[in-house]
């Protein structure tokens, strides 16, 4: 499937910022069952753009400006060819060993809720792929998918007490309780392609990766309870959504911020050769 996106996130502040410093992971990777055909992205202000890998391996760029500016955006749009693996992800750039995504962060360390929560939905699992599954279905099922944002610091601890949530929250349920079973597991931001037709989003996507001995890196998603298919545009992986977020940054003035992000998934056309 060849998927295409335009992703537009627009800052409007009260008065001009004086100086600006931008971390974006906006930019995906090759990698089995994915091949980025084209892909660009466009700072509005004049500044500095490099690009660099952080250490996750995700393909960054570094944003600076260091002369006011009133209104920002960033602009990505391009293309990627995808390939359905059944959710098993190889070819990844892997900078860590394995054992490194057991580790918990404030935003996935598991309330005695949720510790609860994956060894009754594990218990009888004969296996870890199995006992994946049973937990992708449970944290669907537990936590209602809500579209309204939440903020960015919402633990998977408060997400699980409150029993909603945005794509981040359930992907950060889902990775605490992986972990406490004891099956590492990575937070991924990116893209998906919705199947119902619906092109315009309100934002990118969120799901969780778990490795599985003997398959390798499998792909969930629990925001719509299913294995990561072609539909789904892989960028950045970490522990959590702090470590994978497709913008974070700071800034010198400006007052308040207001957002606007604009997004569009859908299919691409293939070139035919003549």
């Amino acid at each position: 499937m060849r998927i295409r996106i335009a992703h537009q996130t627009r800052y409007l502040y009260d008065r001009p910022v004086r100086a600006m410093q931008q971390v974006l992971r906006l930019t995906p990777r090759d990698h089995d069952g994915q091949h980025v055909i084209a892909w660009r992205l466009e700072p509005s202000a004049e500044g500095c753009l490099v690009a660099l890998d952080d250490v996750y391996g995700n393909r960054c760029h570094h944003f600076a400006a260091d002369h006011p500016v009133s209104d920002f955006s960033l602009s990505v749009t391009g293309e990627v060819e995808t390939q359905d693996t059944a959710g098993v992800v190889r070819g990844t750039v892997e900078r860590f060993p394995d054992l490194v995504y057991l580790r918990d962060t404030d935003l996935t360390s598991a309330s005695e809720e949720i510790r609860t929560f994956a060894r009754d939905v594990a218990g009888g699992a004969g296996d870890p792929l199995s006992a994946l599954h049973r937990l992708l279905a449970a944290t669907h099922e537990e936590i209602t998918f809500d579209t309204e944002l939440t903020d960015a610091t919402t633990s998977a601890a408060d997400a699980f007490a409150a029993r909603r949530g945005v794509c981040q929250d359930l992907t950060h349920v889902f990775l605490a309780a992986a972990r406490q079973l004891s099956i590492p597991a990575r937070y991924v931001s990116g893209y998906f392609l919705r199947g119902d037709g619906v092109t315009q989003q309100e934002a990118g996507h969120a799901w969780a990766e778990a490795k599985v001995t003997g398959l390798g890196w499998v792909g969930f998603d629990p925001a719509n309870c299913i294995s990561t298919t072609d539909a789904h545009v892989r960028v950045a992986v970490g522990l959590d959504y702090l470590a994978a977020a497709p913008i974070r940054g700071s800034r010198r003035g400006g007052g308040n911020e207001r957002l606007d992000v604009t997004l569009r998934v859908d299919t691409a056309q293939r070139q035919t050769q003549s």
